[in-house]
């Protein structure tokens, strides 16, 4: 017997990806100045939302190129590249977290979505919900060949949360933003889909 329930709740968890990218002509000035900026991001986010938490996702120090004049390539400069996730409850100060990297030194802002912690009520409420509407038709069934559910001898389940598309993308100019009053960022919670699909394999006494 098959079960599926659908739901539309509220996210209860930002995820944000921001980068700090800096370039010298030297491999240590573009590390150091990298670390620092790095430092006051982490420290500003923390000052705009204490529940938020931050880890590095990745990090890169790559050198730069000159490949003109049909010459073997010469290195001109080094590019640093410090990656963090940052993960918060607090849905109401996600465009703030995210002013407040940006002012600090965090130059590139590549996601922010929204999801749905594995213990939240809501997932357990659609499975749940599936797993009644299952035993609901196997106990028509049984009713109808005149007998009832002795009990479910294989239960499968499965759920997908779908959320919609709350992306922002791009950098900011350091220096546009240092003349210019920034605007809050403006950020769209939205809604996520649950859907629970329940399978199951009940034994019928007749």
């Amino acid at each position: 017997m098959a079960g599926e329930a659908t739901t539309r709740v509220e996210p209860d968890t930002a995820v944000i990806v921001l980068s700090v990218v800096t370039q010298s002509a030297q491999a240590i000035t573009a590390q150091q100045e990298n670390a620092r900026k790095s430092d006051a991001v982490a420290s500003a986010v923390k000052s705009a939302g204490s529940s938020a938490e931050i880890k590095t996702s990745d990090y890169t120090l790559q050198p730069q190129y000159d490949y003109r004049d049909n010459r073997l390539p010469k290195i001109v400069g080094y590019d640093a590249r410090n990656s963090v996730i940052i993960t918060t409850s607090d849905l109401k100060n996600v465009g703030a977290v995210i002013d407040a990297a940006s002012r600090a030194g965090a130059n590139s802002i590549d996601n922010v979505s929204f999801v749905l912690r594995q213990t939240s009520p809501a997932r357990g409420q659609a499975l749940a919900d599936a797993t009644q509407q299952a035993m609901n038709k196997a106990q028509s069934i049984a009713q109808a060949l005149g007998g009832r559910v002795l009990r479910v001898v294989e239960e499968n389940e499965g759920s997908t949360v779908a959320a919609e598309p709350q992306a922002i993308n791009g950098s900011f100019d350091r220096e546009l933003n240092s003349m210019v009053k920034m605007k809050p960022t403006p950020i769209a919670v939205g809604q996520l889909t649950i859907r629970s699909n329940v399978q199951l394999i009940v034994e019928i006494e007749g």
